[in-house]
């Protein structure tokens, strides 16, 4: 019996067919990564309702909750971040939405200024990618050799008094006492 070529080659076709699909299927919208949504999830309705110069900050929580961060040297300034992003193979997670609120507060706790920033707004600060030198961490060849010449102690855990586990009068008293009256009462 002899096997056609089509025949003899029909297995290695749907193998490749097989090997295609999740290249082919790759494309589809079901496959898209799922947006995850960050920080606070505040819509335009809500911050639109705040008027500057009526609303107070307990109409703030009331509306929008919490604020995700207040400035660092004035309280009177409330900011709330909306993010919504999308996981990126091998990757860090690439943004699709940024929302920023800026309330400002007088010391009445009045609202002054409401200022909204998006995406487009935003500004992309680069990473250095040098290392800060440290000083003392830079040892040559001989530092690094003789560097750890006396730390080691083969005997520091069998209970010799030459070790240090034991005071040399066999009471815990001296320097190796293991911890034992050098706290506080």
């Amino acid at each position: 019996m002899r096997f056609s070529a089509v025949a003899r080659h029909k297995p290695l076709r749907r193998l490749a067919a097989l090997a295609l699909l999740p290249a082919l299927l790759g494309g589809c919208a079901i496959f898209r990564p799922i947006p995850i949504s960050r920080g606070s999830l505040i819509e335009k309705s809500d911050y639109v309702q705040l008027k500057p110069g009526t609303s107070t900050r307990s109409d703030v929580l009331d509306l929008l909750g919490s604020p995700t961060a207040k400035s660092t040297f004035n309280d009177n300034t409330w900011i709330y971040i909306s993010l919504v992003t999308a996981p990126t193979p091998l990757g860090f997670p690439h943004i699709e939405k940024q929302q920023v609120v800026v309330l400002a507060f007088d010391n009445g706790g009045v609202l002054r200024h409401l200022e909204t920033l998006h995406k487009k707004d935003a500004i992309d600060v680069g990473m250095v990618s040098q290392t800060t030198p440290t000083p003392g961490s830079h040892n040559n060849l001989l530092q690094q050799l003789l560097g750890n010449v006396g730390r080691y102690n083969p005997m520091a855990n069998m209970g010799s008094t030459f070790a240090g586990s034991q005071g040399p009068l066999g009471g815990s008293i001296g320097t190796g006492n293991g911890g034992q009256g050098n706290s506080l009462p």
